[in-house]
């Protein structure tokens, strides 16, 4: 008779998993009873919540309407728009020319329907064809005139009253036929910019940096070090474990508290935001492919940093002090990575890697940002003053902040290629420093 099969808890992986759960069981339960884990998890919370806040009230608040192009003014103080008074032929600087002589007479238009009378054109469904619709007909109505043809197509694509993307140098700009989109909605644009602004400035800087290096500061700097200095080690090291196992099964144990609190985080985050930014339909699915990305880029950070500030504390017992210190240069190649994300220096640190991650996605996400950027660069902003005098400024509102944190892919030029090798960079990271601490651990000796 054969003999009966192995029972599966006599198993190899059984054992091994009953080991790691065992641990695991430990160190969340250690997590629980400690007042400074439940403080450094509400003061994430907490941080999320007034950001989140600060949003909710930027994005209630509305940019006034510029004239850009300045067609709402009535120049000969005959009651009729100087952009009424240009699509229908009639002399803006001579006030017995005007529409009201027609007959049949057409009544004047109201000053405020020739501002943001473009509205905002920009469509990235559309990025392979010329862009932009002369949505006022200043522009158009010049078709048929003497000259009309170098008129309308100014930029010289063929095309007539429309504007088109081309690179100069590094930059992409905008070249434009007269007259084409040149009162844009301040506030629709602004929207649309502070959203994606806020979604990448909070998640490469709030979730990415700061909870990304400040949660295993104080949960993953202990893991060993605690454990040395409060004696219990001795409790561990003596069952039938390997010292690199208690590493690796610690780190897990940290893994299974920090990634659901991220994740969590993320969720709650991008949920708000997307049912609060702007959008066609009742909530901005695109967003949810950055507000993953951000995710992964927080919980592969912060299991870097845990790995780092876990080997620290294994070396020596003020690792602590030397895990602030890192954190100072951190800090700055974060924000070198932010606002100069080319500069190579900021590769040899972690955070670098995480902001790839998120540009990567972000890039996947909104691949028209960079359009985006070019046609707020492009287009003129004009605002009279009390006086009469009008002011200029050369982009609209909200350009500046989302170039500040949008960035093209800069390592293979592929958005989810540059993510990948970023994640396989960071895993990296953990791997070495897993290797150097338990050789390390594994000779030293237990007081």
């Amino acid at each position: 008779m054969a003999d009966n099969p192995r029972p599966l808890h006599d198993k190899v992986w059984s054992k091994l998993d009953r080991k790691a759960t065992a641990i695991l069981e430990l160190t969340l339960r250690q997590y629980r009873t400690r007042l400074s884990t439940w403080a450094v998890l509400s003061v994430g919370v907490i941080l999320v919540l007034i950001t989140v806040l600060f949003y909710i009230e930027a994005m209630s608040s509305e940019i006034p309407a510029v004239d850009n192009d300045g067609d709402s003014f009535d120049s000969d103080g005959d009651g009729y728009p100087d952009g009424q008074e240009n699509l229908l032929g009639t002399s803006i600087n001579n006030a017995n020319s005007h529409p009201g002589l027609f007959d049949p007479p057409i009544p004047p238009d109201s000053a405020e329907d020739w501002i943001n009378e473009d509205g905002y054109d920009f469509s990235s469904a559309n990025l392979d064809v010329s862009q932009g619709y002369d949505d006022d007909g200043d522009c158009r109505v010049k078709i048929g005139e003497v000259g009309w043809s170098s008129w309308v197509d100014e930029n010289r694509n063929y095309i007539s009253c429309d504007y088109f993307f081309e690179m100069q140098g590094l930059d992409l700009v905008v070249d434009s036929d007269p007259n084409v989109d040149e009162d844009p909605d301040e506030d629709a644009f602004f929207k649309e910019t502070l959203h994606r602004s806020f979604v990448l400035g909070f998640g490469k800087i709030g979730f990415v940096f700061v909870l990304g290096i400040f949660v295993p500061l104080f949960l993953a700097s202990g893991l060993i070090r605690d454990e040395i200095s409060d004696g219990t080690l001795h409790y561990l090291v003596a069952k039938p474990i390997s010292r690199a196992e208690i590493l690796l099964y610690r780190l897990l144990g940290y893994i299974a508290l920090v990634w659901p609190y991220f994740i969590a985080l993320a969720i709650i985050t991008g949920t708000i935001t997307g049912f609060m930014g702007p959008s066609s339909g009742f909530f901005r699915f695109q967003d949810l492919l950055v507000w993953f990305g951000i995710a992964l880029a927080a919980c592969l950070l912060s299991l870097a940093y845990a790995a780092l500030f876990m080997t620290m504390g294994t070396i020596h017992k003020y690792g602590m002090v030397a895990a602030i210190v890192f954190g100072v240069w951190e800090f700055a190649m974060a924000m070198l990575s932010i606002f100069e994300p080319e500069a190579t220096v900021s590769r040899l640190s972690i955070s670098h890697w995480g902001m790839v991650i998120v540009d990567g996605f972000s890039n996947m996400a909104w691949p028209d940002s960079q359009y985006i950027i070019a046609l707020g660069e492009s287009t003129s902003q004009y605002s009279t003053t009390p006086w009469g005098e009008r002011m200029y400024s050369d982009e609209m509102p909200g350009t500046d902040a989302f170039s500040s944190f949008f960035h093209t892919t800069h390592l293979t030029g592929n958005p989810l290629q540059d993510a990948l090798i970023s994640c396989g960079v960071l895993i990296s990271m953990v791997i070495i420093m897993l290797v150097i601490a338990q050789s390390v651990f594994k000779n030293q000796e237990i007081d």
